[in-house]
């Protein structure tokens, strides 16, 4: 009877071990470009199998300038969108339930670029220059946060920035707008020529960027997928900035046919180099890192400078949870 027993148990234990696993939750998360290095850790995530270990089957959605991501999530046909401070309480004074429950990037991007030439040393010498090539969202949300930082600066100046260089290399003393991974790096390129280069975050502009952003009823309705989506992809980030990257660059290259691998290094350099990812919160929370105090103060700057509304719950615009643990800050290399 005993011996009866025991096979039993062994066979159940064996039917157990070779049962198929658990469907992977499904979860689809709109980037706010087109596929590039400035993605690489969700794309990271996804080549190396991070996302399926945590039991994910994600599907990314490059944005672009007519894919309108943001709405997409808003109308539920996105879980998650990778987001911004700036854009997270823009939706917030307009009513929208979205949730952030991450920042990759400590520091937004964003910078304004000048020709050597010029002369301008300090980001408040720009507003001496003939015209500011600044696209229609940048007037609406960093160009009024730095008007209130720096009152010189004036709308009458702003041209279209169409992402195109050509306006800016023909006016020596034009600036225009840029991500510090991109626009500096093509200048040179078809140039010769370094340009000047001014971050705005080293200036002040304190916006989270690269965040994971939700739907308010879909994150309370799945907040064990979410917890499992912003950890593997935290994991993801510091692959791809201290590990192997090549599998993640191939499926980037794959998604943009206009990206080239010359681009992809030198956005990885840029990141490193200005510290994109791990500084700030990030020095000790680890990648994805935001404080309560960094939202606050920013809410400030930008309902002083007439970007959004004062008055409003900016508690109910992201949470903290789950983040600032330190997971993967033992991959740094």
């Amino acid at each position: 009877m005993r011996n009866r027993i025991v096979l039993a148990v062994l066979g159940l234990v064996i039917a157990v071990g070779v049962a198929p696993a658990h469907a992977a939750d499904k979860v689809t998360f709109g980037t706010n470009w087109f596929a590039q290095a400035e993605h690489g850790g969700f794309y990271q995530a996804l080549a190396d199998g991070t996302y399926a270990r945590y039991g994910l089957d994600v599907t990314l959605v490059p944005g672009g300038p007519k894919a309108g991501n943001r709405q997409l999530l808003a109308a539920g046909k996105l879980d998650l969108y990778m987001g911004s401070t700036t854009g997270a309480l823009a939706a917030l004074a307009e009513g929208v339930p979205s949730i952030t429950l991450a920042a990759m990037f400590q520091k937004d991007p964003q910078v304004l670029i000048a020709h050597p030439e010029a002369g301008y040393t300090t980001l408040a010498d720009l507003a001496g220059a003939s015209k500011y090539l600044i696209a229609k969202d940048g007037v609406f949300t960093y160009f009024a946060w730095l008007k209130g930082q720096f009152p010189a600066f004036t709308e009458e100046k702003i041209a279209p920035y169409t992402f195109s260089a050509a306006p800016f290399l023909a006016d020596k003393s034009a600036i225009q707008q840029g991500y510090v991974t991109s626009e500096p790096y093509a200048i040179e390129k078809e140039t010769g020529v370094k340009p000047a280069v001014f971050l705005l975050a080293d200036y002040g502009y304190a916006s989270y960027s690269t965040t994971i952003e939700a739907m308010r009823p879909w994150y309370e309705s799945h907040e064990d997928v979410a917890k499992r989506f912003v950890e593997a992809s935290i994991i993801g980030w510091y692959t791809y900035l201290y590990g192997d990257n090549s599998a993640a660059n191939a499926l980037i290259l794959k998604d943009n046919p206009d990206m080239d691998q010359a681009r992809i290094d030198n956005a990885v350099a840029e990141m490193k180099a200005y510290q994109l990812l791990v500084s700030g919160d990030a020095a000790t929370g680890g990648i994805g890192c935001m404080t309560t105090e960094r939202w606050q103060r920013f809410y400030a700057e930008l309902s002083a400078a007439g970007v959004v509304a004062k008055g409003l719950d900016v508690s109910a615009a992201f949470t903290t949870a789950l983040v600032c643990h330190g997971l993967g800050m033992d991959l740094v290399q």
